[in-house]
């Protein structure tokens, strides 16, 4: 072989015998890996497919680490294939992370999910890292434990293969068919095979229609598509539609209630803490409250300015202020509720992004309905306190304010989802700030057009 010319002679005639046994006991004789490795590797191109494995299996542990390493992924798909389980298993403990990250992204689903079931725990979780997978993604979550079945078994022989595979398996409700190569063919209850006649092949009972997921989705579609379709287990399939793992109840349980957790605090006005209550020192429970009130003290700021600049009115009428606290605080109300609505349906996927002017067209008429009915009783305190003008300025400013309200309400989530901002965000406190100063400004315009007094 031309390529063997780099290597002692040792080395060189164990391949010219191919002599594997022999090659496999010159472990001292072998380059240093980094320089071993090219050569190795044309000296794979030139060998049969049993000689390379052979071949391979005859070298040193670094050297084998080195070499797979430094292949493209179909070599290695084609290499790895012919391993057993423990070969492999060894080889990627001595992989360091990034390559072993690198030569999973580069090889097809069938053999990511083998490989990846041969990592410990702590290895999968720093390879599904360096794979890439953003932090909420699906490929945080999924697990390797899952059953595979071939359509043209019999539901016996499928049968006999989970009591054989499912004992420490995390997820036996769901058990997926593939094709040859691990492409993803359907998805059948545990109860569909149980409830089957032994002799029916499985592609029977197929209609060849799943839910899945890919790896890059966020972990809050996994959330929605198991409240749709009522899965315990779903499974994750690579570009090519190849299975390389699923996402189980538990995991998605722990992310939904996380999910919730953080939006309760953000509607509260509350940065989200990154551990419980109990564990919070004080100085993190101010820090994730301090950032939100400084926030909102200048929001509030332009609730002070309109009021600042009708003194003039509010001293010539000062039973105005009796009905600031009322209206303020109803219209920052109605923001809450309706931001509240709208935060809920974009969350569990019941509201898409694209039907912000459906919503706004029913809104534009619950709003109004509401201002009305509200506005008749504000109507009634405004003359008991006031007189008739009075109660007319407090009529007026309820209908518009609480019109005005529940659209900023229903708008700004829409805004921050558009924005790729968390629509919590837009609610609770930001919500009842921008309503205080909008329902002040109004306010006090209908009382210095109605009443005939002007401001400072």
């Amino acid at each position: 072989m031309s390529d063997t010319l780099g290597f002692p002679a040792s080395i060189v005639q164990a391949l010219e015998e191919k002599n594997w046994v022999h090659l496999a006991q010159c472990k001292s004789d072998w380059p240093e890996p980094e320089l071993a490795a090219p050569l190795c590797l044309e000296t794979i191109s030139e060998l049969s497919k049993k000689d390379r494995i052979l071949f391979f299996r005859a070298l040193p542990a670094e050297l084998q680490v080195e070499v797979i390493a430094s292949m493209e992924g179909p070599q290695a798909d084609e290499l790895l294939v012919q391993l057993t389980d423990q070969e492999a298993s060894q080889l990627f403990e001595e992989m360091s992370d990034d390559d072993r990250a690198y030569l999973l992204d580069e090889l097809p689903g069938r053999l990511t999910h083998r490989l990846m079931r041969l990592l410990r725990p702590e290895d999968q979780k720093r390879a599904k890292i360096l794979l890439g997978y953003p932090e909420d993604s699906v490929g945080r979550l999924m697990s390797a434990d899952y059953i595979r079945i071939k359509p043209q078994w019999t539901v016996e022989m499928a049968l006999d293969h989970i009591r054989e595979q499912g004992q420490d398996m995390e997820s036996i409700t769901m058990i997926y068919v593939t094709r040859l190569g691990g492409k993803l063919a359907d998805a059948l209850t545990l109860k569909e095979l149980v409830l089957a006649r032994p002799d029916s092949v499985v592609e029977e009972l197929m209609d060849d229609t799943f839910v899945s997921l890919s790896p890059w989705d966020d972990r809050q579609k996994a959330v929605q598509l198991m409240q749709v379709y009522d899965r315990s287990a779903l499974p994750v399939v690579d570009k090519d539609g190849y299975l390389i793992g699923i996402v189980t109840f538990d995991d998605v349980f722990e992310v939904a209630q996380a999910e919730v957790t953080e939006d309760f605090h953000k509607i509260g006005g509350i940065s989200p803490l990154k551990t419980s209550y109990s564990a919070a020192r004080p100085w993190q429970l101010v820090a994730n409250r301090l950032g939100w009130l400084s926030f909102l003290l200048v929001v509030n700021l332009l609730a002070s300015s309109v009021i600042g600049a009708y003194e003039e009115l509010l001293a010539s009428q000062i039973v105005l202020a009796f009905f600031m606290p009322l209206l303020i605080d109803t219209a920052g109300n109605m923001g809450s509720q309706a931001s509240s609505m709208m935060i809920r349906g974009l969350s569990t996927g019941e509201i898409e992004l694209g039907d912000w002017w459906r919503a706004f067209l029913r809104e534009l008429l619950v709003g109004t309905l509401i201002g009305l009915l509200v506005g008749v009783l504000g109507l009634g305190l405004g003359i008991f306190r006031g007189g008739y003008l009075i109660g007319l300025v407090v009529f007026l400013t309820l209908v518009s304010i609480l019109l005005l309200s529940n659209l900023v309400g229903i708008l700004l989530p829409f805004l921050f989802t558009r924005l790729n901002l968390d629509p919590a965000v837009a609610s609770g406190p930001l919500i009842t700030s921008i309503a205080d100063a909008l329902g002040l400004l109004i306010y006090f315009q209908y009382a210095a057009w109605i009443l005939g007094v002007g401001h400072g």
